[in-house]
């Protein structure tokens, strides 16, 4: 939800002329973008834009407030705002007071700037006078930020304060999208001026790059030449990326897909871009992507990339990756395009337009590729997903496959970073986009939890689970008091191995199981009485497999907060594998997961093609 461009307001702001503070303005654009939600922690140089907050939820009815949530810290707000924007696609808020407060919101910024996520940070800073003093909680946000996020404003002229704001907004939700960060000095913050009620900064560059785009139409010849290579082609496979779910893409990929038959494999941060119950649906490729989507790799002829950028958990030895394959390449940002794959086509603008533009050019393209779908649904029967079923201990496999019988793919789905983060990507069906929001390339412990509460506040009605482990929880564990102080109805599922099990995965793989600070046996936390000593209604702890359908069963019916740790058998590894420095050949399967009889052998001679 955005304001009007200026070209096209026709009304002028209701508030124009009046009387503000800086504080004051700042709230007000807010409102005007359409922000209902703000995630903050307070603080000196922060606290005339927290007044104006007050003051402007007083003046107001219930339904037009911007509903203030004040978490444990401030990297907790920054992942609530995440969450909240990765699952309404709208940006997300905080609000956070200088140097500490700042600086505790790199590691968010930089996690929203790695996976092109629109948010807008608002920092105080000291007065004007006293910065470059070394003053009490003063912080160069400008020179840490930059390097961190899409762009970073220093308010030193009170008369910008509302286009400033304006234009951070349109920064993060357009083109490639990303963080902005607004540095605004308290002395601004209190300066008085005349609210003006529009306007914007004009950034020539970007403006012009983002006209551009808004234009780019796919010429007929390249589009020709795109159709050609898939003609040519017998074995297409389309790689979707977090771009499809960041460019509202969904909708033109799944028609795509369907209109030319070609079967889909998603990046973890592209999971949903796809309807995984869909029989064109191979999910997840690269390091811990599914045997049969790898295959699929290895054995196209064609990749199509959409929104996706080849990073090294997917294209892992870059030469190999899909060694007999043409390369076709989407992508909104042009520096993607060949960055680290030769592309054989391309063409930079956003998915949905590119996708869109595409299935009319190739409206009268006509080319069976029902061979090649039988064939990725041999690798799919062939090669499924699988664990030690075995075993007397509680799977953690065995406990996503569950809950995914129970959410039936409806559910929006959170999560740390691990092993438990791989398993819930591999487990589970998303049927709608938007709907799994992990730290994809940052891979950053303690996301899942606040972000499950923002994804809930920006999705009322929605069941919202946090998929966690005992490490990542315990980055961000004041949260779960946030969850019970405004009654936010998210589930936390705590998978607890006892230690940080994909670390200690690669150290039973690569370091002969020396369990070098990854051994968390000896931790006392009773993680059931802390949620309790929270004020949880429902916090229950599963030790055997007899009890672990009933206790989900409970915990995802339960009306509000809830918690519920499965304690799982600490051996488990993350298969399929593909090792640091390998190539699809050199993918480990281990023990459940089916290998192909001949590694060398990339398509079956007597698949017919």
């Amino acid at each position: 939800m955005s304001s009007l461009p200026e070209t096209k307001r026709t009304t002028k702001h209701p508030l124009a002329g009046t009387a503000m503070n800086g504080a004051d303005m700042m709230v007000q654009v807010l409102a005007d973008e359409g922000v209902d939600t703000v995630f903050g922690y307070s603080g000196g140089a922060i606290l005339p834009t927290f007044d104006a907050i007050f003051r402007h939820n007083a003046a107001r009815p219930k339904t037009e407030e911007l509903r203030l949530v004040v978490p444990a810290t401030e990297q907790g707000a920054g992942f609530m705002a995440a969450g909240y924007a990765r699952s309404s696609g709208r940006v997300g808020v905080f609000v956070v007071t200088s140097g500490p407060g700042a600086t505790n919101c790199v590691t968010p910024i930089r996690d929203c700037h790695a996976d092109s996520i629109p948010v807008v940070l608002i920092c105080g800073q000291v007065p004007r006078p006293a910065m470059g003093t070394d003053a009490f909680q003063e912080a160069p946000v400008f020179n840490i930020m930059s390097a961190c996020c899409k762009h970073v404003f220093l308010v030193t002229d009170e008369s910008k304060i509302e286009e400033t704001v304006r234009t951070a907004f349109e920064l993060a939700r357009s083109g490639r999208p990303g963080p902005v960060v607004i540095d605004i000095p308290r002395d601004v913050q209190l300066s008085q001026g005349v609210f003006k009620g529009h306007g914007t900064l004009h950034l020539r560059g970007y403006d012009e790059r983002l006209e551009a785009l808004g234009r780019s139409v796919i010429p007929e010849e390249t589009a020709k030449a795109f159709f050609q290579m898939l003609g040519a082609s017998e074995r297409p496979l389309v790689y979707a990326g977090g771009g499809v779910i960041n460019g509202d893409a969904a909708t033109e990929l799944r028609a795509f897909a369907q209109r030319f038959g070609i079967p889909v494999v998603t990046t973890l941060l592209g999971i949903g871009a796809m309807d995984t119950t869909n029989d064109l649906s191979l999910h997840m490729l690269g390091m811990h992507g599914t045997a049969f989507a790898n295959y699929a790799v290895e054995d196209c002829d064609f990749l199509f990339a959409v929104g996706s950028r080849f990073d090294d958990r997917v294209a892992g030895k870059v030469k190999e990756f899909a060694p007999g394959a043409k390369i076709a390449h989407l992508d909104v940002d042009a520096s993607e395009i060949g960055k680290v794959k030769g592309v054989d086509w391309a063409w930079v603008g956003d998915a949905k337009r590119g996708l869109a533009q595409l299935s009319r050019a190739g409206k009268s393209f006509r080319r069976d590729f029902s061979r090649w779908q039988k064939h990725v649904s041999d690798l799919r029967r062939a090669h499924p997903l699988d664990f030690n079923r075995g075993s007397d201990l509680v799977q953690p496999e065995e406990t996503i496959a569950v809950l995914n019988e129970i959410t039936r793919g409806e559910a929006i789905v959170t999560t740390g970073v691990g092993q438990h983060q791989m398993w819930a990507a591999q487990y589970l069906d998303f049927v709608k986009p938007r709907s799994f929001l992990t730290s994809g390339s940052m891979g950053t412990m303690g996301f899942g939890l606040p972000a499950a509460i923002g994804a809930q506040l920006a999705n009322p009605g929605k069941l919202v689970v946090d998929i966690d482990g005992d490490g990542s929880i315990r980055m961000n564990l004041g949260e779960l008091e946030t969850l019970t102080t405004y009654d936010i109805p998210v589930k936390v599922l705590l998978l607890n191995n006892y230690g940080d099990g994909m670390v200690r995965q690669w150290q039973d793989l690569f370091y002969t199981s020396r369990y070098s600070g990854s051994d968390k046996s000896l931790h006392k936390k009773d993680f059931v009485r802390a949620c309790e000593a929270d004020g949880f209604g429902f916090s229950r702890r599963v030790t055997t497999r007899a009890e672990l359908r009933g206790a989900l069963e409970a915990f995802v019916g339960y009306e509000g907060p809830a918690f519920l740790e499965v304690v799982v058998d600490q051996s488990a590894h993350v298969y399929p594998m593909i090792g640091p420095g390998m190539g699809y050949k050199d993918m480990i399967t281990g023990k459940w997961i089916k290998p192909r009889a001949h590694k060398d052998v990339v398509v079956d001679p007597n698949a017919g093609f």
